[in-house]
């Protein structure tokens, strides 16, 4: 939390400020002369400076004193004697300015990493997957450091006087923001701020939010999601992922089999073909998952058979990439070398495999998914879409029952 009291111009000694924790009357008996020479700075790298002002803005501490200054603008720089930015929240506007310490240009860290601030009033999630999502498009730049990015998340941003805080030092550091502020007179102070600090910065929420309202007719709240006068996020949806997270945890690897009916999804698949993972991201967002592994001769649990076959998805994968991920689990669990032949041996991956297939093809309702290089998003993806086609019975023309 940031601390509530203020500085002004008229409780600011023109004399050196003492040193931390000294009295009033300490400052009368050891003020400095004039002419003293300054105390001696510890050097430290640039670096270091960067990663410790932003920690300080992700922990709440003030990046600067905060100084009331009468100024005409609205938001921007002074141009006081001491090159600081200043910091004014008892204006009559509410307007907020920042102070920098003495010394400090706003181009100093403007070279090399660029960095990406992602600001919400939220948990951040949107901001997070929004930017994580546009970064995907320049994998081809990032992987080769051509143009290396560092990404920052300030969830919680609820207040104009925290916002200014991380949008000077965005100022300062030349990153760019990206924020999803609820409050349209929040929004409007960030746009403001970054657009008269020079600060390039993205508005995600506000635009949709526009939008829906203009097509639904109806004004939106305005309101954080954990403002006063929303309902608690601890609502039937909250209880309902809880409740799948649990089932989906007692039913791993083929537990429980008589529960299968209870099963929003059913996957089946040989080892190591993302199962359990899978199930837990499907059970984050409030489906019952059940999985079910295929081992070569050994009997699939009846009850696998008997559920409705519309909610069984079958999981494949490349044999070489099974082997390698087979080969790294043995080591991992200290096999010897008869139990890691017959559990990453290629011949024996191979029938496996092959023994999968022949019980995907004597059930063909069941869609087979080739998670084979994807991530469980996209896995995820294809099994929520196949799931919510077949509930919502979906016309959709498939080119193939391979996915």
């Amino acid at each position: 939390m940031m601390s509530s009291s203020t500085l002004t111009l008229s409780n600011i000694p023109h004399t050196p400020s003492p040193a931390a924790g000294a009295t009033p009357s300490d400052n009368k008996s050891t003020s400095s002369p004039p002419s003293s020479p300054e105390s001696r700075r510890i050097k430290s790298s640039p670096q270091l400076n960067r990663w410790s002002r932003a920690r300080a803005v992700r922990s709440g501490r003030k990046l600067g004193r905060p100084v009331e200054r009468p100024v005409s603008e609205r938001m921007g720089f002074s141009d006081s004697p001491a090159g600081v930015v200043s910091e004014r929240s008892n204006s009559s506007d509410g307007a907020v300015q920042m102070v920098f310490p003495e010394g400090e240009n706003l181009t100093d860290v403007r070279a090399g990493v660029k960095s990406i601030y992602m600001v919400s009033d939220g948990t951040g999630w949107t901001a997070e997957h929004s930017v994580n999502a546009a970064l995907g498009q320049f994998e081809h730049c990032l992987v080769d450091r051509g143009c290396p990015i560092n990404t920052h998340l300030f969830s919680g941003i609820d207040d104009v006087d925290r916002l200014m805080e991380v949008i000077a030092q965005a100022a300062k550091e030349g990153a760019m923001v990206v924020y999803t502020l609820a409050d349209p007179s929040i929004a409007e102070s960030a746009r403001q701020a970054c657009q008269l600090w020079g600060v390039t910065s993205l508005d995600v929420l506000s635009p949709i939010t526009e939008a829906i309202a203009s097509h639904l007719g109806v004004s939106p709240s305005g309101l954080s999601r954990w403002a006063p006068g929303r309902e608690s996020s601890l609502g039937e949806d909250y209880f309902r992922r809880i409740e799948a997270i649990e089932f989906t945890i007692k039913q791993d690897d083929g537990a429980l089999p008589e529960n299968l009916h209870k099963a929003d999804i059913v996957l089946a698949g040989v080892s190591r073909t993302g199962k359990t993972p899978l199930s837990i991201y499907l059970a984050q967002k409030g489906y019952k998952v059940a999985n079910v592994p295929i081992v070569m001769n050994i009997d699939l649990p009846r009850a696998l058979f008997e559920v409705d076959p519309e909610k069984v998805f079958a999981l494949t994968i490349n044999p070489v990439i099974l082997q390698t991920i087979r080969r790294a689990r043995a080591k991992s669990l200290g096999f010897d070398e008869d139990i890691r032949s017959n559990y990453s041996g290629m011949d024996y991956v191979k029938k496996e495999l092959e023994f999968a297939t022949k019980i995907f093809q004597q059930n063909p309702v069941w869609p087979v998914i080739e998670v084979t290089a994807k991530a469980i998003e996209e896995t995820a993806a294809i099994v929520l879409r196949l799931y919510h086609d077949r509930k919502n019975r979906c016309s959709m023309p498939r080119i193939s029952k391979l996915y």
